[in-house]
């Protein structure tokens, strides 16, 4: 049984994060597809991190700028080294690339980190976003120069493998385009779902520690909620999400029906309850886990361009896409009030889930490019010599900077 080895920032916790949901998706696929999974990092496990071992798979603790991840990957000598982000393959690529060479290096790139930041400079500038914005950043080129030195990166956005083929110049064949993984739904799943008339509230959910979506609560609290409040104002607007600070639980008012709930023990459980889902998000990456719980708790949403980005391909939206807040509060309060609107946007989302995140025929795609790579290993990494470049010069300077601090350490 040949064994993966994938490399976090962090434990997962799925029921937190979008990226945590992705990385279990990861797991899973390894784990049906047969591989032995040892999960590996230098982060402290939280009391919300998933229970990994009911997966059967291993959990290590790895230091940073220590030689002891030198003897731990050469005894365990994997066929493949997943890394979580572009960090985590900094961190250790140079390590994984000196010790384990003919491991197959993969980079799960969750979404493209410099298209969040620089998207959200320009915001805090209240400036448009331009992809020339890209250029300027200095995560720009430490995410790019990430995804050459890996053999394979999974893009999770047609937008932002888009953005890399055609701005950037990276080959198509350093990448694959790999959105959520997800069981599809019919019969009994749709039946069970609460109905139009079982449902109340509006719900925003979200990581606070990711700052679009506290921007998104921002927003909604102090421009669009008072528009919609002011057509329906029996309504509530009901805020969850993982790790709320002082300044959100702030925001709570109980005569405003703006109530913060903080933690979803169970973000299906209360998204299934609610009538609709409002993500005004202003700027980001990705795709959206929020905007997909909902699709898969048969929950209609209202988000912006931003937030629809890449998760719907031509097919029609759960809900409504608007980016003027008139406009977002105007069909808020239609798909709340209109069964047959509603229920029509229910249907749309269960469309999405099961045309464009089929766990089943994704899984197969990404099995067979996995595949592919590892039977040519040597002639790909040989036509990816920008690649092999940057494998050595940091190789170098990481490597020499990192036993700097391994002796500073132990000194």
């Amino acid at each position: 049984m040949q064994t993966v080895l994938c490399i976090g920032m962090v434990f997962p916790e799925s029921n937190s994060t979008a990226a945590g949901s992705r990385m279990l998706q990861l797991l899973i696929f390894f784990k049906e597809t047969g591989y032995r999974i040892v999960f590996a990092s230098s982060a402290q496990k939280s009391s919300f991190s998933d229970d990994l071992a009911s997966l059967d798979v291993i959990q290590e603790h790895i230091k940073l700028n220590d030689v002891s991840f030198d003897m731990f990957i050469k005894d365990l000598d994997p066929a493949i080294v997943l890394f979580d982000r572009f960090i985590s393959e900094e961190q250790f690529g140079w390590r994984v690339a000196e010790n384990c060479p003919n491991a197959l290096r993969i980079l799960d790139t969750e979404d493209l980190h410099c298209l969040r930041i620089a998207r959200q400079e320009a915001f805090k500038k209240d400036k448009p976003f331009e992809i020339e914005d890209l250029f300027q950043l200095d995560t720009t080129k430490r995410e790019i120069a990430s995804i050459y030195r890996c053999d394979l990166s999974l893009m999770i956005s047609s937008f932002e493998m888009e953005i890399l083929t055609s701005r950037f110049n990276i080959p198509v064949t350093l990448l694959i385009e790999l959105p959520f993984l997800l069981n599809t739904i019919s019969g009994k799943g749709i039946q069970d779902k609460p109905t139009f008339k079982e449902r109340t509230d509006f719900i925003s959910i979200g990581n606070f520690k990711h700052e679009p979506n506290w921007q998104s609560v921002l927003y909604l609290k102090k421009t669009i909620w008072p528009l919609i409040r002011k057509q329906l104002p029996s309504e509530r607007l009901l805020i969850y999400g993982a790790y709320p600070s002082q300044k959100v639980t702030d925001l709570h008012n109980e005569k405003e029906g703006f109530i913060v709930k903080g933690r979803a023990e169970n973000a299906h459980e209360v998204i299934s309850k609610a009538k609709v889902l409002l993500a005004p998000l202003q700027f980001g990456a990705g795709l959206k886990g929020k905007l997909i719980d909902a699709m898969q708790c048969g929950t209609p949403s209202i988000t912006t361009s931003i937030g629809a980005e890449s998760m719907h391909g031509h097919l029609p939206w759960n809900g409504f896409v608007k980016d003027s807040p008139e406009q977002f509060a105007e069909v808020a309060v239609e798909l709340y009030t209109t069964k047959a609107i509603w229920e029509q946007s229910q249907q749309n989302g269960y469309e999405i889930i099961n045309q464009l995140y089929d766990k089943k025929s994704l899984s197969e795609r990404l099995f067979y490019r996995i595949k592919e790579v590892q039977e040519r290993i040597i002639s790909h990494r040989k036509a990816n010599f920008i690649g092999s470049l940057l494998q050595h010069h940091t190789l170098n300077s990481t490597k020499y900077l990192s036993k700097w601090i391994e002796e500073k350490n132990n000194g």
